[in-house]
């Protein structure tokens, strides 16, 4: 197993332990293939919740841009919702899973066929 499958691992573990669900193992890995690099980089692995301009490029990048959605009050509604499943007190919620959540969220599994 390669460093990228360990964290897949991890994440996964997030997603049953921290946010309370079972992962569809394809998808996951789909995503986090979607992220790049960017998942190897202790900074940029991570999604700082608390963090507005962090919120508006997880909004910008991901929601309108990878996942085609049109921009309006229902995106800041689902990031707050992904970020209170995943818990606002932990600390490392990590890009791929927030990703994950909000593409389960608006069913757009599709665009990682």
């Amino acid at each position: 197993m390669g460093k990228r499958d360990d964290l897949i691992a991890m994440y996964a573990e997030d997603l049953r332990t921290k946010c309370g669900m079972t992962p569809d193992m394809d998808l996951l890995t789909k995503v986090t293939i979607g992220c790049g690099p960017a998942i190897y980089n202790a900074d940029a692995s991570t999604v700082a919740g608390s963090q507005k301009e962090e919120l508006e490029t997880v909004k910008n990048n991901f929601l309108i841009k990878k996942l085609g959605l049109a921009d309006g009050p229902q995106l800041d509604a689902a990031i707050a919702s992904v970020i209170d499943t995943y818990g606002k007190s932990e600390r490392n919620k990590y890009r791929a899973v927030v990703y994950y959540m909000l593409t389960k969220h608006f069913g757009k599994e599709a665009v990682y066929g």
